[in-house]
């Protein structure tokens, strides 16, 4: 009998394959970064095929180390970087241009265009996003714009789109010898071309963006009984293994937090924060610089949706700071170098990389540090840094707020950053609000193991997911009222100095 569910996890930073039991416990991991390409400010970019490689590996090398077989799996789940968009040939498998990521800022002014000629509206009101460069929608026009063949061939079906999961899973289900070209409505829903009450590609949004609709992937149910195809044998599965969950990543962690009643609410700190509450089957259109969004679809029940709030630059922050300054030498010393001291010594770090995201979508704002006198120190901007993130969450939790109705009584959180205790201990004294964090951080895998475990029965229902639920650490707020008011007003300062920084018109 098969006693595991196996999650491929493939990140904006690495990849890995994790190995879940009935009790959602982590029974085997292996993991391997790729490559960031930055060809010029404001571009970043992925090789699909390095993406596919790592994958490849991942899943073997975790698989061995168990010491398991392929017929040990009941089925295998795919959650993936949302946005981040790749076009290839059906025929040769070869991508036409790098992935362009989530990230990436070069199709701004495509974004500004549409705003500027009046279809932003509808797009708001049918995809529930605003035009931006963070979403698919535009990196596909991208490439069809300025690469040469790729448009002929979208129009006659031989290229074919898909943000991570989609390239995945037609790999995993052979690729150029038959592979499925499928995604789930959570993935759809980030591409500002389906329309979130019929839950298909709609072709006024299409022809906003001159997309062929036959290069588009089939939407599916993020959990899927009758699955979206079968690993091969030659495969790094090693054996048949069914494909029955996806889901974004974001929408994985929600699943992984089992915030399936209306008003949970999760946030995920990882390269960027995404902070998702939970909406019920109801369409809530934010009026306060929110996302709506598909949460997640069972099998043939109807989707349910959330607000989503998406911070660009959190946790990547931090590695600026290692990586492109060298004042730390890795993410674990940013909380050693921050508790040298009790503040920010007045200094306030806005790491508006790629612009700003919710709940302002700015892309004219580009990162500032405000404050700064000869006092401070590395210590300070570490500090700074770690504030950044939980400030950049409060900015939403406000909008949340409006937008809902629902006030935060405890906000659940998951990813790497979460191991940062200062960290966490700043989001409750920012927020004003406990926070929690569960056994299992790495939510995300764990959600698409839920998504693909219960597709195939491996778990009966939510409440079963809803009992392997355990918390881990919990931080309590310390910070006096006119700390945390006097704090968040001068973020809001510092935003205003990122603005208008970027001609995008």
């Amino acid at each position: 009998m098969a006693d595991f569910v196996g999650a491929v996890d493939q990140g904006t930073t690495s990849t890995r394959f994790m190995i879940f039991d009935h009790e959602g416990k982590q029974r085997g991991h292996y993991q391997l970064e790729h490559e960031q390409i930055m060809p010029r400010a404001g571009w970043v970019e992925h090789s699909p095929v390095e993406i596919w490689e790592r994958t490849s590996a991942v899943i073997r090398n975790a698989i061995n180390a168990a010491g398991l077989v392929a017929s040990d799996f009941a089925a295998c789940g795919i959650t993936n970087q949302r946005e981040t968009t790749v076009v290839w040939n059906r025929r040769t498998g070869r991508p036409y241009h790098n992935a362009i990521v989530w990230q990436d800022t070069r199709t701004d002014r495509i974004a500004s265009a549409l705003e500027r000629d009046g279809k932003g509206d509808v797009i708001r009101r049918k995809a529930g996003l605003p035009p931006a460069t963070y979403f698919s929608g535009g990196k596909i026009q991208w490439i069809l714009d300025n690469v040469p063949g790729a448009r002929d061939d979208a129009e006659t079906g031989d290229a074919l789109f898909g943000n991570t999961d989609s390239w995945l899973t037609w790999n995993l289900t052979g690729g150029v010898h038959g592979g499925e070209h499928v995604t789930d409505v959570t993935n759809a829903s980030r591409t500002m071309l389906m329309d979130l009450e019929t839950l298909d590609w709609d072709d006024e949004l299409l022809s906003f963006f001159g997309i062929p609709r036959r290069m588009l992937p089939r939407i599916r149910s993020s959990s899927e009984p009758d699955g979206y195809g079968i690993a091969l044998d030659s495969g790094p599965l090693g054996g048949p293994v069914p494909l029955t969950g996806i889901l974004g990543d974001q929408q994985a962690a929600t699943v992984g937090q089992v915030c399936f009643g209306v008003g949970e609410a999760k946030n995920t700190y990882g390269t960027g924060n995404f902070l998702l509450l939970n909406t019920g089957r109801d369409l809530v259109r934010s009026r306060s610089g929110l996302l709506t969004t598909v949460g997640y679809r069972f099998g043939e029940e109807p989707a349910v949706y959330a607000l989503e709030g998406s911070i660009a630059v959190t946790g990547s922050a931090v590695q600026w700071l290692r990586d492109q300054l060298g004042i730390i030498s890795g993410a674990a010393q940013s909380e050693v170098l921050a508790r040298q001291v009790d503040d920010n010594g007045g200094v306030y770090f806005v790491p508006a990389f790629s612009g700003l995201f919710a709940p302002y979508w700015r892309s004219d704002a580009r990162g500032a540090i405000v404050g700064l006198s000869r006092y401070n120190t590395n210590a300070h901007l570490a500090r700074a840094t770690l504030e950044a993130i939980c400030y950049q969450s409060r900015d939403v939790v406000e909008a949340m707020a409006k937008d809902s109705g629902v006030d935060l009584e405890v906000l659940k959180v998951d990813g790497g950053v979460t191991a940062n205790a200062l960290c966490m201990q700043i989001q409750a004294d920012v927020l004003g609000v406990p926070v929690s964090r569960p056994v299992v951080a790495e939510t995300t895998a764990l959600g698409a193991a839920y998504a693909a475990g219960l597709a195939v029965g491996f778990w009966g229902s939510t409440d079963d997911l809803r009992a392997n639920w355990q918390e881990d650490l919990r931080w309590t707020p310390s910070w006096s009222e006119d700390r945390r008011e006097s704090g968040y007003a001068s973020w809001k300062k510092a935003v205003e100095r990122t603005l208008d920084w970027v001609d995008v018109s």
